[in-house]
């Protein structure tokens, strides 16, 4: 806000001359008259620089001289007080004997202080609290302290729209500038007139243990899938140890962790590493707090007196939900023939409850065709027996490849053969190809194979043998479009002899490709391998693939083993070693490492395969209260969206502090994409919450199911630092026009802003030519210069 200026005006101007003419005649003749002989020095001087000073004002009260200025009208424009009512206000800074909340509402009282009163003599005055939402208030005995945020944002926000299109002068912002709703954003200041905040708090650090972030990742290293990393703030901590422990959902101890504590504010990192137990999804909490388990604050932003005692506690806990997804993962395996490869296979992912290999097995080749003496009566192939009915006119047809079905659903699953249409194979969430030629599937096959990687989002990896990549002539097919490598002839020769098992720079990079969880150990296991006599070779590694591993030759000669990459939505792999079998065939230890190596690819293969329906969960960005958008994505068997569909949903608050009752609610289909339904929650809990959603189609049938989980902690969020954030104070009063007041300045702030620009503003003019000290100045002057001359005696 810009002061308002007063400027000096003459209202007769017609007495200009006559002003100017006695002005000059006037100086001439004090000069004349102090022409008598004497004495000439600084005095002299003076005396006559009085009376033409004396003179010139007489002669300005001709020009009746005029301040003008302007000032808000009194009445017409608004000013609104805005008090923070959060938990934050509760701290007490260290070394101060007041909380935060006391120091505002001895601010805001007028018993204490008149600066309101004075604020209404000229505004209509606007009295709002604020945390999750903003509220009208007349006195602010609403002033309690208990909102578990601080939308300092959507304060401003809503503020700017009730006064749109009104005189609102100013803003008084009664805050400690720790915004729940503006992390990583700028505030939207559109429409708001200048910003006055007054920090509440003590800019120095409070001692405190914050939980400032948790993040959770998830790979498929079997051992411990899952990490969380939870970052801790210790403020007045320096030198002494903190411990954070992880709790599962039924409050028992997962791990537990102690580290020393840094300079203040810096932050201590916590990892955990741990397998749920359970599969889909969890909660877990993070506790942290002094490794002495001394106590602290009892209360929610309550302070203690104790010099050892937190500031609060509240931000000393986080809820976390993991979600490890939840099969069964169907996997199709088709070799063209037995083989050791998939005994192995099968006998790992038997371990795993959460993975199905469905197999389907070509025993014997197309097979010319020739008279077959079977069953009485019977003139088909009776190793045919049992996939479809074949037609009298197919009989003849004998050159049909036999082939077995392992671990099916049902009698129906696979009878034809491998699928030929999107409904039989988009019910798979990968596809292993093991030494099968090309020539197996149709031209439509493939399409579907590679329509099955690019738009369903599965799986796909071939691995090595006799009839596999080159050799099972894949180069310019769909399905050798799909693989990570060139299928061209290499120009240079196989390596010799066996080859030997390496690790890659990017195989290091993927848990799931380790067995071990440090780098000695992995690479002495590596060394164990047996050697592997039948490779693959390809010409070259196609731009954008991961070469996990690579196979070694005597001569120190490499080509890729282990190759990886992205296609479309979904994901291809290539393994080109095709005796990976004889790793088992070692001991009992190699065998328990390869197996663990098959569950772990093949959990790599089916992460991230979309389902029929998938529930996601996205917060509402800059939302104060926590909410979120629940998005439900429904797709029919062909990964179609589904437009007409039914969508439920269940919310279900976990480990909340609060009565846990579910909350139904039904989504409503997206404007914006199709087969998207969305519905807003709003958590009134701190703690986990889970949804579930059921979807049906138009007939009433069940599409599918989805669960996800979240957390809510507006308080901890609140209480993330308990430093007051200056720094965005100054950034709103800067970018408005208004500046930082010290809560000791407020009076004399509030008293200057009548003269300050506002919207409404009124003119207001002061003469000066018939004023009693206008007059007392020329006279002043002139028996100034009378005294100095009879004083010394000048003529």
């Amino acid at each position: 806000m810009i002061n308002a200026v007063a400027l000096l005006s003459f209202s007769a101007q017609n007495w200009l001359w006559p002003a100017v003419t006695f002005v000059v005649a006037a100086t001439a003749l004090v000069i004349w008259s102090y022409r008598a002989p004497g004495p000439v020095g600084p005095l002299r001087g003076v005396c006559l620089a009085l009376k033409l000073l004396g003179l010139a004002a007489l002669a300005l009260c001709l020009l009746e001289p005029t301040w003008t200025g302007q000032r808000a009208r009194p009445g017409s424009n608004f000013f609104a007080v805005l008090a923070d009512n959060s938990q934050g206000m509760q701290i007490k800074d260290q070394g101060a004997s007041v909380t935060r909340g006391e120091t505002l509402q001895a601010l805001v009282d007028p018993a204490r202080s008149d600066w309101q009163a004075t604020l209404a003599d000229t505004f209509e005055l606007r009295r709002y609290t604020f945390d999750g939402r903003l509220q009208p208030t007349r006195d602010f005995r609403e002033l309690i302290f208990d909102g578990r945020s601080s939308a300092i944002g959507g304060a401003l926000k809503t503020l700017a729209e009730r006064f749109q299109g009104r005189p609102l002068g100013g803003v008084l912002l009664l805050t400690d500038g720790n915004a729940t709703d503006l992390a990583g954003m700028v505030a939207d200041v559109t429409g708001l007139p200048p910003i006055y905040p007054v920090v509440i708090g003590r800019r120095g650090p409070a001692r405190d243990l914050a939980v400032q972030q948790v993040q959770v990742s998830q790979s498929a290293f079997e051992d411990a899938p899952v990490t969380i990393q939870a970052d801790v703030a210790a403020t007045g901590f320096t030198r002494e140890p903190v411990t954070a422990r992880l709790l599962d959902q039924d409050g028992r101890l997962v791990e537990e962790r102690t580290l020393d504590g840094r300079a203040d504010g810096a932050i201590l990192p916590f990892r955990f590493q741990l397998k749920p137990e359970r599969p889909g999804l969890s909660f877990y909490q993070v506790e942290v707090g002094p490794q002495d388990g001394s106590p602290v604050a009892p209360a929610a932003g309550a302070a203690v007196s104790g010099p050892t005692e937190e500031a609060t506690t509240v931000n000393n806990r986080r809820v976390i939900a993991v979600d490890r997804g939840q099969g069964p993962y169907r996997v199709l395996y088709v070799t063209g023939r037995p083989n050791w490869e998939f005994k192995f296979l099968n006998r790992a992912v038997s371990e795993d409850r959460e993975v199905e290999l469905v197999a389907l097995i070509r025993v014997a080749k197309r097979e010319p065709k020739f008279d077959f003496r079977g069953r009485a009566g019977e003139t088909s192939n009776p190793l045919f027996r049992g996939f479809g009915n074949q037609a009298p006119e197919e009989v003849e047809r004998y050159d049909q490849p036999v082939l077995v079905r392992l671990n099916t659903r049902d009698e129906f699953e696979l009878r034809s053969g491998f699928p030929r249409t999107p409904e039989d194979l988009y019910g798979y969430h990968a596809v292993i190809l093991d030494d099968l030629e090309a020539g197996f599937f149709s031209a439509d096959q493939s399409m579907l194979l590679q329509k099955f990687v690019s738009e369903r989002g599965g799986g796909l990896l071939m691995l090595g043998g006799m009839e596999s990549f080159q050799e099972g002539s894949y180069q310019r097919t769909p399905i050798g479009e799909m693989l990570p490598v060139y299928l061209d002839r290499p120009e240079d020769p196989l390596p010799s002899g066996a080859v030997r098992w390496q690790m890659a720079r990017e195989g290091w990079l993927q848990t799931w490709a380790r067995l071990r969880d440090n780098e000695a150990e992995e690479r002495e296991r590596i060394d164990t391998l047996p050697a592997f006599e039948v490779i693959n070779r390809v010409r070259a590694v196609k731009p954008g693939a991961s070469v996990i591993a690579t196979a070694q030759d005597a001569e120190g000669g490499e080509v890729p083993a282990l190759i990886v990459q992205r296609f479309g939505r979904g994901r291809t792999g290539a393994l080109t070693i095709g005796d990976f079998w004889r790793w088992g065939m070692q001991d009992a230890t190699a065998r328990v490492d390869m197996d663990k190596a098959w569950r772990q690819t093949v959990r790599w293969l089916v992460s991230d395969v979309p389902a029929r329906v998938e529930l996601s969960i996205e917060a509402e960005a800059g939302d104060a209260n926590g909410a979120v958008r629940v998005q439900v994505r429904v797709r029919d068997a062909k990964f179609q969206p589904v437009d007409d569909a039914t969508v439920a949903v269940e919310v279900t608050p976990v480990l909340a502090e609060g009565v846990s009752v579910p909350v139904k609610l039904l989504a409503e289909a997206s404007l914006t994409e199709a087969g998207l339904y969305e519905v807003t929650f709003v958590p009134r809990l701190t703690g986990g919450y889970r949804a579930a959603a059921v979807a049906t189609n138009a007939i009433g049938a069940e599409v599918g199911r989805d669960e996800a989980g979240w957390s809510t902690d507006l308080a901890a969020e609140e209480f993330r630092s308990l430093t007051p954030n200056v720094a965005l104070l100054e950034d709103l009063a800067r970018r408005t026009g208004g500046e930082v007041i010290e809560a000791g300045g407020l009076p004399a702030f509030v008293r200057s802003l009548p003269e300050r620009k506002v919207p409404m503003m009124e003119t207001w003019s002061y003469p000066l030519w018939h004023t009693p000290w206008m007059l007392a100045f020329a006279l002043a002057c002139l028996l100034t210069e009378w005294g100095l001359r009879r004083w010394k005696g000048l003529p």
